[in-house]
């Protein structure tokens, strides 16, 4: 009787057991640290936030709208970022800038110097355009131009001074502020306004609700901050709450936007490009 013999059984490979690394304290405040040296490189040189405080640029921009700047597009090119693409500010840009002309409103800084407002403006004119307005119309260079962003002129809401702009000269008694007053016929050329090297003409799309150069004149090339890229969110907001001021106020809004989040977000604005 032959005896059959058993295969000898297979032994299992052994799984090496991988040690799990734990991340030190160190290592963790070094992470943060990281990230918020790059969140802060990106919101200095690279982008900023911005937001509407006031109707002027209704209905490209709501009040309560807050945007993703882009600071290197029209910044004046740097020779330490060869590869970024930079160009001139070009008419129909939106624009954010610093007001030529200080807030006289606003307390002065702890230095006592005065306050500018940061705006945001559609670009109209650039060094040496001639521009004047006909009912409403912009005329630039001798050619009427199809803005089909801009609040229409209507009998109702024409105004001498903003609808046949130059042909009414700005005054401190119209809001205009008294340097432009008293600069601006030194831009007139045949019923024209003309554009100076290094500076360029602002207009708010919602035309009769725009303080902008025709009010206080040209922006210098080198206010230009940048151009907003997208709206990332959007909250019905009123259009005198920016100017409401002290904590208490602050706290009451801040209790209303975390009340009302998901019921006065714009959420078709969410992300929507700025053009």
């Amino acid at each position: 009787m032959t005896k059959t013999k058993t295969p000898p059984q297979e032994q299992p490979v052994p799984v090496p057991v991988e040690d799990k690394v734990e991340e030190t304290p160190y290592e963790f405040v070094a992470s943060m640290c990281s990230l918020l040296v790059v969140g802060l490189f990106i919101l200095t040189f690279l982008g900023q936030n911005y937001v509407i405080p006031s109707g002027s640029m209704e209905k490209t921009l709501l009040v309560g709208d807050h945007l993703v700047v882009d600071r290197i597009t029209l910044a004046p090119p740097a020779r330490w970022m060869p590869l970024i693409h930079y160009r001139e500010p070009k008419r129909g840009d939106i624009v954010v800038f610093i007001k030529p002309v200080p807030d006289l409103d606003a307390d002065p800084d702890a230095d006592g110097k005065p306050q500018y407002l940061t705006l945001v403006k559609r670009l109209v004119g650039v060094p040496g355009d001639h521009i004047h307005l006909r009912n409403g119309i912009v005329i630039l260079n001798g050619v009427a131009q199809d803005q089909p962003h801009a609040q229409p002129t209507t009998l109702e809401n024409h105004v001498d001074f903003l609808d046949e702009y130059p042909s009414v000269p700005p005054s401190p008694d119209i809001g205009a502020t008294e340097a432009w007053s008293v600069d601006f016929p030194n831009h007139i050329e045949n019923g024209d306004l003309v554009v100076p090297p290094g500076q360029y003409f602002m207009m708010g799309d919602h035309r009769h609700n725009s303080l902008d150069s025709r009010y206080w004149g040209f922006v210098p090339r080198e206010n230009i901050v940048g151009r907003p890229l997208f709206n990332y969110w959007s909250f019905k907001t009123p259009e005198d709450q920016y100017e409401q001021t002290g904590i208490g106020h602050t706290v009451a809004w801040m209790g209303h936007v975390a009340l009302h989040f998901f019921s006065d977000t714009r959420w078709k604005r969410t992300l929507h490009l700025v053009r």
